[in-house]
């Protein structure tokens, strides 16, 4: 998820502190940049992020037999 949330801030054009600015509440970017490092995301987090960048974000899972979503 580290990836898709770099991905998801070059999209936006911020950089680390400027994401960790937007976030409710803010945390250091040192903060956000750990989380990122060891890819230690929750679904609280990435729910706040997406919220910080005007996103929105969907955890589900896709059963691959029979094309089930479960979210």
């Amino acid at each position: 998820m580290a990836v898709k949330v770099r991905m998801l801030m070059a999209a936006r054009g911020y950089n680390l502190t400027e994401l960790a600015k937007r976030l409710d509440p803010p945390i250091t970017p040192q903060s956000l940049g750990q989380k990122l490092k060891k890819d230690n995301l929750s679904e609280k987090d990435l729910t706040a992020i997406a919220a910080a960048c005007d996103a929105t974000y969907e955890g589900t899972f896709i059963l691959n037999d029979s094309g089930k979503t479960i979210q």
